[in-house]
């Protein structure tokens, strides 16, 4: 008989009810150090497949599927989705799952400042931040420009991701061409966006997000709390960024009062995508250092 090789379960799926609705998310188990992977808009938790699938031996790795469009079950009609709300479910959703001094891994969405202003990051005993929205760069550079125009528009969001059925639109700078250096897998990409091509309630959840941006004065007071943020953390940021400026990572590491950088070469914004490994030695090598 042949040995098969060995490969690892995949990760456990749940749903947890929030109030603002049904969060689902995957999560490894293990005994090991927490970390919980958020994503950014108009994709799930299967960005960070590879990194997850090299930490795991390591880490508790839970990956929530936030309400930014490629969640699959609306969230209720008056749910606040804006930038601070989803902030805030963030928080709720580590409250709901009683996870502790937990290493909280971000990339594309930019609520850690929020979060820490908002003061509900008791949780949190480490942060990664990865390239991601900062400062006053909501929504961020080109794409997030072209997301805020449609959001505004009736019916824009629906075209703008019917649009996106046709696969050369995804490699365009003002879509997804600027997200990352090497295509995203089309049956990823599908999945990700078959919840705003189907469910008119999931693009006005995405609506409510991409429309709910504070006054560019609160997103900086949000970033100038960071500096009451104590504990560790990693700024990982694509060298190469074209829509979330390198500057930004090296700003958020001098605020953050106990902030080390890390530029990544060869990546734009996922670098869960483009260098998943080297974003995956990176948080581990965090994790014993501190």
């Amino acid at each position: 008989m042949t040995e098969q090789p060995h490969t690892s379960p995949a990760p456990q799926a749940s749903e947890v009810q929030l109030s603002a609705g049904p969060v689902e998310y995957q999560d490894t188990g293990g005994d090991g150090p927490v970390v919980v992977l958020l994503h950014g808009v108009a994709m799930d938790g299967s960005l960070w497949r590879h990194v997850v699938a090299d930490l795991r031996s390591d880490c508790r790795c839970v990956v929530p599927t936030l309400p930014l469009g490629g969640h699959r079950r609306p969230m209720k009609p008056d749910a606040d989705l804006s930038v601070l709300g989803v902030a805030r479910l963030v928080a709720e959703f580590l409250d709901a799952l009683d996870l502790a001094d937990v290493t909280l891994v971000m990339s594309d969405w930019g609520g850690a400042q929020a979060l820490v202003a908002d003061g509900r990051d008791q949780r949190i005993g480490r942060l990664v931040i990865t390239s991601c929205e900062a400062f006053d760069n909501f929504p961020p550079g080109l794409p997030g420009s072209n997301l805020h125009t449609s959001a505004k528009l009736p019916g824009g969001l629906k075209l703008a991701f019917s649009l996106l059925k046709a696969k050369p639109m995804r490699r365009l700078p003002m879509t997804w061409g600027w997200m990352s250096k090497r295509p995203v897998p089309h049956e990823v990409m599908d999945a990700w966006f078959r919840p705003l091509w189907t469910s008119k309630e999931i693009r006005r959840d995405l609506r409510k997000y991409v429309l709910g941006v504070p006054p560019k004065s609160e997103l900086l007071r949000w970033a100038e709390k960071l500096r009451d943020f104590d504990r560790p953390a990693l700024v990982a940021w694509a060298a190469e960024d074209k829509v979330m400026p390198p500057e930004h990572g090296r700003r958020l590491a001098e605020v953050l009062p106990k902030g080390e950088l890390v530029e990544i070469a060869d990546s734009y914004t996922l670098i869960p995508e483009d260098q998943p490994q080297q974003l995956a030695r990176c948080i581990r090598d965090f994790l014993r250092s501190s």
